[in-house]
């Protein structure tokens, strides 16, 4: 009987591009250490596939730290599915200004992002923790407490992330979702869905204009008072 082959080994973290200084500026240092995390760690867990690794910066760091343009100054952020981090991490490390709460079920993405906060948010004074459980669970809402902002990247369609994260909003609170191209396409004809599960002013919003290729597009809704 043949042994089975070895795991691929992981690909060494490209360096940050020029646009990456601009948009972390001091806590850069710390965005490369999660670069590094994600291409060594991350692709031995299981969290990011080895060819997204040439990648991380454009695709999900900057594209991530995007999302930042439509958080409000001191928000108090629950990122919902946040697997690797992604977009919490980046935007906690350009928003050194935001609370932020990483929502996650499973418990090798718990462990990774409970490493992550040990090595990057608590020597440096930033605001994060991890709360293992899923958005529409009533313990999960409790250990959020007060939310005025949800993050969410590709954890699912827009009707079904509404139906887990409306227990986590109150009424004013945003949800932002970066969503693909598909979605904002469908999005017209969701929106009556979503008003009846309690949304209002949905759209969508360009962010990140000057990142090139790591722009993208968030939609935006907020939870009327019913």
């Amino acid at each position: 009987m043949s042994s089975a082959e070895p795991p691929e080994s992981p690909e060494t973290a490209p360096p940050p591009p020029p646009a990456a200084e601009g948009v972390f500026g001091t806590a850069l240092p710390l965005a490369v250490a999660y670069v590094a995390r994600l291409a060594t760690d991350g692709v031995v867990r299981g969290l990011i596939g080895p060819r997204e690794v040439s990648r991380l910066w454009e695709r999900h760091i900057l594209n991530s730290a995007a999302v930042a343009e439509a958080v409000p100054r001191g928000a108090r952020v629950v990122d919902v599915g946040s697997g690797a981090g992604l977009p919490g991490i980046p935007l906690g490390l350009c928003r050194p200004d935001l609370t932020l709460t990483f929502v996650e079920p499973m418990a090798r993405r718990v462990e990774f992002l409970e490493d992550v906060v040990a090595e990057l948010a608590e020597p440096n004074g930033f605001s994060w923790r991890v709360v293992r459980g899923r958005a529409e669970e009533r313990a999960v809402a409790v250990a959020a407490g007060s939310v005025d902002v949800v993050t969410a990247r590709a954890v699912a369609p827009l009707p079904r992330l509404v139906g887990w994260c409306r227990g986590l909003m109150r009424p004013g609170s945003q949800l932002v979702a970066l969503v693909g191209a598909r979605a904002l396409e469908e999005l017209p004809a969701l929106v009556p869905e979503l008003e009846a599960a309690g949304m209002r002013d949905i759209h969508p919003r360009a962010v990140g204009a000057s990142l090139g290729d790591a722009a993208t597009t968030v939609v935006v809704m907020t939870r009327g008072t019913r």
